[in-house]
């Protein structure tokens, strides 16, 4: 059945089967829970889980997707039918996208998922900044290439959806400051001074681990020479950090390799609580823009370091889950000739992060959080440092006032120091991660995805189902001020 046929998105997907991989990240548990409630008539929910058996795999499908505050409509819905309902219609998978055929042991199941899987959506990432660098490259580079070639066995695959991020552009300079909805080629690096070669970048990771083994370096060693690995070869050749260029080496794969695979590439900037669906506010996890909030509610943060006129590109969870699915709907067996969908808000409603700064101030002036004295927080006007050369000035004159006062009172000033040495070294390292996002100069283009847009409004194959991604209908400070800010606060910040 395609979108031709189907009277509707609902009927679209009854009867379909789904394979989601990493679902219990953020965006893959909106997916899960949207898919489930608008259409319970799908035939199955197949979730690959890192699990070395299928006990294991149930263990985690119960206790991190279906236990969780984000099916709290679904689960009002169905009252005492959830549990029944989720038993029949979803099936936890054990494997590992790390490995050839997802790391699926049993040539039995790994056949019947080619026979009936109609839609794959590869959300399966690592989305640590300074992530080591094999296992960064295991799940997003070897992931992606991992999952399109379990694609390439489905019979009936009508659409291959992989969840990337926007910031796969890196450092380069972009045409009128524009980053376009454009595929990468393959083993292209961002610097002209750099030759980039996937295999060859692989090849010099295991080598990097030969070294350490031969070394009998520790595991703690191992770790942190690895992360610095990452990041070292990730700036050789233009991204910022290990995480978008091992996405973006996915991305260069999953193109060069795709053959007749109908696929899809989401692109969304950062990832903010949902705006409206299945309940406005829902967020997990700290990420991006999120860790300076959190850090700044709880005190811990004097200051803002970034351009306040940078645009900071946030984009709600649920808008971009609404995106995969209209572009699934629309483009099932008919690949698009433009697959790449940037979920995006800069170019049709910006926010800056001088707003995004004073929404913080207001918020939790009023709103302050609570400390472990049972007091409140008080939050001071945060000290605005403009330029990364004087947020390090700053950071240095703190560390030598503090070693200074400790000289003079070593005994009484010992807690303190100790206490405001570590909120140091967190503001340097945010300042560090967050410096390609807080001073970044260029705005996302989204023209295929306002044409996606286009496409679903006034449809009335979309009528009986929201599926709103228009950045355009954003009220920054209403969305901030009581959605966004208050769910970091409820969710992650208890």
């Amino acid at each position: 059945m395609d979108p031709e046929s189907s009277s509707n998105i609902q009927d679209f997907f009854k009867g379909k089967t789904i394979l989601v991989t990493g679902p219990t990240g953020f965006l893959a548990k909106v997916f899960i829970e949207k898919i489930l409630r608008i259409q319970p008539e799908i035939k199955k929910l197949y979730l690959l889980l890192r699990a070395s058996n299928s006990d294991l795999a149930a263990n985690r499908l119960q206790n991190e997707i279906f236990e969780i505050d984000l099916f709290q409509v679904l689960r009002g819905e169905l009252g005492e039918d959830f549990d029944s309902f989720v038993s029949k219609k979803v099936v936890a998978i054990a494997g590992d996208v790390g490995i050839e055929n997802l790391g699926i042991k049993s040539e039995k199941l790994k056949n019947e998922m080619f026979e009936e899987i109609d839609v794959i959506v590869h959300s399966a990432a690592t989305t640590n900044f300074d992530e080591r660098f094999d296992i960064s490259m295991g799940v997003n580079t070897k992931g992606a290439l991992h999952a399109l070639n379990f694609a390439k066995y489905c019979q009936n695959l009508k659409a291959f959806v992989h969840i990337s991020t926007a910031y796969v552009c890196g450092d380069a300079k972009h045409e009128d400051g524009i980053v376009r909805e454009k595929a990468f080629q393959m083993d292209k690096s961002l610097k002209e001074t750099s030759k980039l070669c996937i295999h060859n970048e692989m090849n010099l990771l295991e080598k990097k681990r030969a070294e350490l083994k031969a070394m009998n370096a520790d595991e703690n060693t191992v770790k942190f020479a690895l992360k610095y690995y990452g990041m070292e070869r990730a700036n050789l050749h233009g991204w910022p950090n290990t995480y978008v260029f091992t996405k973006a080496m996915g991305e260069m794969l999953i193109v060069h390799h795709k053959d007749n695979v109908p696929l899809i590439i989401i692109r969304p900037t950062m990832v903010t609580s949902t705006f409206n669906d299945p309940f406005p506010g829902w967020i997990e996890g700290v990420r991006t823009i999120d860790s300076v909030i959190y850090s700044y509610g709880q005190g811990k943060l004097k200051s803002f370091v970034g351009d306040p006129i940078t645009i900071l590109d946030v984009i709600p969870a649920d808008m971009v889950i609404n995106c995969v699915i209209a572009s699934i709907f629309i483009h099932s067996n008919q690949p698009p000739k433009n697959f790449i969908y940037q979920v995006s808000s800069s170019i049709r409603n910006p926010l800056t992060y001088c707003e995004t700064r004073n929404f913080c101030h207001r918020y939790f002036t009023k709103n302050p959080c609570i400390n472990q004295n049972g007091k409140p927080i008080v939050v001071s006007n945060p000290f605005r440092v403009n330029s990364f050369a004087a947020f390090n000035i700053y950071m240095i004159v703190i560390q030598k006032v503090l070693n200074l006062v400790s000289k003079i009172c070593p005994n009484s000033f010992q807690d303190i120091y100790d206490k405001k040495s570590r909120q140091i070294r967190m503001m340097h390292r945010l300042g560090t991660l967050y410096k390609p996002y807080v001073y970044f100069k260029s705005v996302f283009d989204d023209t295929n995805t306002e044409i996606l847009r286009m496409a679903t409004k006034g449809d009335p194959k979309m009528e009986n189902v929201e599926l709103n991604f228009d950045p355009t209908s954003i009220d920054w400070t209403d969305y901030m001020m009581n959605t966004h800010i208050p769910g970091l606060v409820k969710y992650q910040m208890k």
